[in-house]
């Protein structure tokens, strides 16, 4: 059984989002919150939202255990792009492009826990 839980429009680039990603996927769940705790990102507390999110999910929807569930998938995807207005030397203009990200974090149980 696969839970997950998405974090949508977060004011963090996508590709720096990523590197915090990267280091959950494949992980147990307690210890990747572990680990993020003490992240000195600040993608680290986006992702750490995301994956308590995922790991309630589990336990109030299906019952299940936190200490026997993994990050089976994550990703960050791009969010949508603000534009925003600069104004340089000489009357020339200047966009300034705010990214954003949505995070997608799947948990699934351990093939050996016990039911």
């Amino acid at each position: 059984m696969e839970v997950q839980a998405h974090g949508k429009h977060v004011g963090i680039s996508a590709q720096k989002m990523r590197l915090v990603v990267d280091l959950v996927r494949g992980r147990r769940a307690e210890d990747a919150l572990q680990m993020l705790k003490f992240m000195p990102q600040g993608a680290a507390k986006e992702v750490a939202k995301v994956l308590r999110t995922a790991i309630g999910n589990a336990e109030e929807n299906f019952g299940l255990n936190p200490a026997d569930l993994m990050v089976v998938r994550a990703f960050a995807d791009e969010g949508p792009t603000r534009k925003w207005r600069r104004f340089g030397a000489r009357g020339r203009f200047k966009p300034l492009l705010r990214r954003s990200s949505h995070i997608t974090i799947v948990l699934k149980e351990r093939e050996g826990a016990a039911a």
